[in-house]
């Protein structure tokens, strides 16, 4: 069993995971921070419940995610236009490319189901730990990961030529 010492260190050391879920789950920083700071409430609340069964971050995966899909069904939606949207996410995050920038505006665009299954097999997540984080078969994570590359190949170029931003 870890220390609170050692279990808070090792969260520090993955909060790229939380950080990861709250831009694809929350359109404005301070919605961001408060759904971070709900994350990290619902991780350490957990932790008694972290039995080393798994993979750390395949556990905060699972809390990170199921947090943000609650928060995202209580958060009002905002009737800011889209583009103050897209200004934001551009200064909160410089993709190296304009592709991988369209990419992740059309990532935005997918359910949050289909948004959880692309940002994990993106992390480099097996199919086996998909499934046990989102409680579906390995083979049915298969094929609702190649549905979403198919989707995304068709929405991606949109964003190219619709200019971004």
């Amino acid at each position: 069993m870890l220390t609170d010492e050692e279990f808070l260190s090792q969260v520090y050391d993955n909060q790229a995971i939380i950080h990861k879920v709250c831009r694809l789950y929350v359109n404005y920083h301070d919605d961001r921070e408060d759904l971070f700071q709900e994350i990290i409430y619902q991780v350490y609340k957990s932790k008694k419940n972290f039995r080393a069964e798994s993979k750390l971050t395949t556990w905060l995966y699972q809390i990170a995610l199921n947090t943000a899909i609650t928060f995202f069904k209580k958060e009002k939606k905002r009737s800011e236009a889209e583009s103050a949207h897209h200004q934001e996410w551009k200064n909160d995050y410089q993709p190296q490319n304009l592709y991988y920038e369209a990419l992740y505006l059309a990532i935005e665009d997918l359910s949050k189901i289909d948004k959880a299954l692309i940002i994990l097999y993106l992390d480099d997540i097996s199919y086996a730990e998909i499934g046990k984080i989102l409680g579906l078969s390995e083979n049915n994570v298969a094929v609702k990961i190649n549905r979403i590359k198919v989707k995304l190949r068709t929405i991606t170029p949109k964003y190219l030529t619709d200019g971004i931003g």
